[in-house]
């Protein structure tokens, strides 16, 4: 198994808090900012809170948990470490490096999602401090026509290789000169923004709409399987976890801290953004009369008609957007290091070499979310909603992630994979909050059975019933 050393020869974080921050940066993103809200609004406020709640600490923290001991005892990606411990226990590599490429294969549907709308968060980031956004006005055939020429065959393929390109060059200078760094400049910076603009929004004369709203909970509301459903989807969403992102930083970290403590850290700290980002949308959406439940025309098409509704609405909807394009980017360098370390270590060939490789290969992959709303619109992509990238979230958001969190826990908690006492073992190394022999049998039993049914009824909703 890995260890300190084979960690420092991989590179790896400077600190402890460079690590935090990269990992709330992986979980912090577009599912925070329109997914997130878009949910609660649908669902009933705290009516999906307290469902999603729960599933972020029974089912969502256990996924963290699994991928950073995974990745921190096999010093390797989500192949290597999967391989490593199936050699360890059954003397079989080839086995786990197979069940390894399942989130791997996650990362990479993820991965050629995001850039496409990382590319347009890049275009309204500079059409907003252009000055673009604000001298449309309240003009919503003008708002609607940018969004409609943003998603047009071509509106936005300079600014997705641009949003790429950017990525890969910071992934080029690895874990500490690239990831921490670019990290530890934008998360701050991310916060401060986010947090000025919820104090503001929060003194608009309709924000206490907008609170009471997100705050009141329907109790024949929780009687509704969809918002089980869709709560259990988005814990995942919201976390990242089965795509093996946290699994990938757990490999560069040392053994000091207990992985306990680690995950419950980042779970609370990406459930307060994901919350402060229902208390900006609502309390601006119920002053200014909008819908909410837009999925992503909420951010490219409601929020600036609302910023220009807005005192200084140029400033906030210029923040605004940037702090979207440091949560998308943060996002993506997690996934893309995943994949850059898999061709790593597949090929043995040198991080600046797999960036780039990589770097040409998802732009390609990108081009048919990019081209979906347009050239490549079928009305047989009608059942995911409607276009290649609505695909793409299906894939992700109701396969990869679910199926990949099961993995990790199956092989994680039984005797079929790395076993029970080796995990526990593992999670428990270092200082902090340890975990006990009582929680074997959920994890072992309950909570796949948990996760199994919900996938499950959540296929057949889709196709079946």
């Amino acid at each position: 198994m890995g260890n300190n050393a084979n960690v420092s020869k991989r590179d790896g974080f400077r600190s402890r808090g460079g690590f935090i921050i990269a990992c709330i940066g992986s979980a912090v993103g577009m599912g925070n900012i329109w997914r997130f809200p878009t949910l609660v609004s649908k669902w009933g406020g705290m009516t999906f809170l307290l469902p999603y709640f729960l599933f972020v600490i029974l089912i969502g923290s256990t996924g963290v948990i699994g991928e950073f001991a995974l990745g921190r005892a096999a010093g390797a990606g989500p192949v290597g470490a999967f391989g490593m411990c199936t050699e360890a226990r059954w003397g079989k590599r080839r086995p786990g490096e197979l069940v390894g490429y399942i989130p791997v294969l996650g990362s990479l549907a993820l991965a050629i999602g995001y850039t496409c709308v990382m590319g347009w968060i890049f275009k309204y980031t500079f059409l907003a401090f252009d000055g673009g956004l604000s001298a449309m006005g309240q003009n919503m055939d003008g708002i609607v026509a940018t969004f409609n020429a943003t998603a047009s065959a071509w509106g936005a393929n300079v600014w997705v290789v641009v949003a790429v390109a950017v990525s890969f060059v910071i992934m080029s200078f690895g874990i500490a000169g690239g990831i921490e760094k670019a990290n530890k400049i934008m998360m701050p910076i991310l916060f401060l923004l986010f947090v000025g603009l919820g104090i503001y929004v929060g003194t608009l004369p309709g924000a206490s709409d907008g609170y009471r709203y997100i705050f009141t909970i329907k109790p024949a509301g929780l009687l509704d399987p969809y918002v089980w459903i869709y709560a259990f989807g988005q814990a995942f969403f919201s976390l990242s976890v089965g795509m093996g992102g946290m699994a990938i930083f757990g490999s560069y970290i040392g053994k000091e801290h207990s992985l306990l403590g680690e995950s419950v850290r980042i779970v609370v700290l990406d459930t307060f953004v994901a919350i402060t980002a229902g208390l900006i949308i609502f309390p601006a959406c119920f002053t200014y009369h909008v819908d909410q439940t837009s999925g992503p025309s909420l951010i490219f098409i409601t929020l600036p008609n609302i910023f220009a509704n807005m005192s200084m609405g140029r400033l906030w909807g210029s923040l605004f957007f940037l702090f979207m394009a440091f949560a998308a980017m943060s996002t993506v360098l997690a996934v893309f290091e995943n994949i850059i370390c898999c061709g790593m270590e597949l090929t043995g060939c040198s991080r600046k070499k797999s960036s780039l490789v990589n770097l040409v290969l998802i732009i390609l992959l990108s081009m048919p979310c990019v081209l979906g709303y347009n050239l490549w619109a079928w009305d047989g992509f009608a059942v995911f909603g409607g276009a290649v990238l609505d695909v793409e979230d299906f894939l992700v958001s109701n396969l990869f992630l679910p199926l990949g969190s099961l993995v990790y826990l199956l092989f994680c908690v039984t005797r079929y994979g790395w076993g029970w006492d080796n995990y526990k073992k593992e999670v428990n190394t270092g200082d902090g909050l340890k975990m006990h022999d009582w929680m074997r049998g959920y994890l072992t039993y309950v909570l796949p059975l948990i996760v199994g049914f919900i996938f499950a009824f959540g296929l057949y909703d889709k196709f079946l019933a």
